[in-house]
């Protein structure tokens, strides 16, 4: 576990209740549908993050499947699970300071997919045969993610002032 005498136990205990928050939000945010496309005013089409990615695979999109299946998928958890494994560890050295560093400067790729939604929310509100209901899972995944990014931020200040 981080030690410094300006680290406090009780802030290792809410970051890792943040840590424990955002897997929760990361895990509904890409179950639960983000949005439901209609086109010409009878046609729906609801989805997920998931039911996106099955949808990628099924139509032979691998590349893209395996672009957005490591950027929104495994790189959030890997984010989540190293950051735990580090506010846990036993020791802290200049390893765990570099994957941290690594992990805060390439993390924000996640945030890509937001990026992309957004990005399609815009073309499709622009048309006219098509609209756009945002559903609550785009919102908690992008919770999950910026809430990831704080705990990121405040576990590698707390690591820089420990390596001074």
């Amino acid at each position: 576990m981080l030690d410094l005498p300006t680290t406090s136990k009780p802030e290792i205990r809410l970051l890792s209740f943040l840590l424990i928050l955002s897997m929760s939000l990361f895990i509904t945010g890409i179950i639960t549908p983000i949005m439901t496309l209609t086109k010409l005013f009878f046609l729906e089409n609801s989805f997920s993050i998931l039911s996106a990615l099955r949808d990628l695979w099924v139509q032979n999109e691998y590349f893209l499947f395996i672009i957005i299946s490591l950027l929104s998928v495994a790189l959030p958890i890997a984010k989540i699970l190293l950051l735990s494994w580090i506010l846990h560890a036993k020791y802290s050295g200049k390893t765990q300071l570099k994957l941290l560093e690594l992990i805060h400067h390439f993390g924000r790729w996640a945030m890509l997919d937001v990026l992309v939604i957004a990005i399609l929310l815009v073309a499709v509100k622009l048309g006219t045969i098509a609209s756009v209901e945002i559903h609550y899972g785009l919102y908690l995944f992008a919770a999950s993610i910026l809430i990831t990014m704080g705990v990121t931020h405040r576990t590698l200040t707390i690591m820089q002032k420990q390596a001074i």
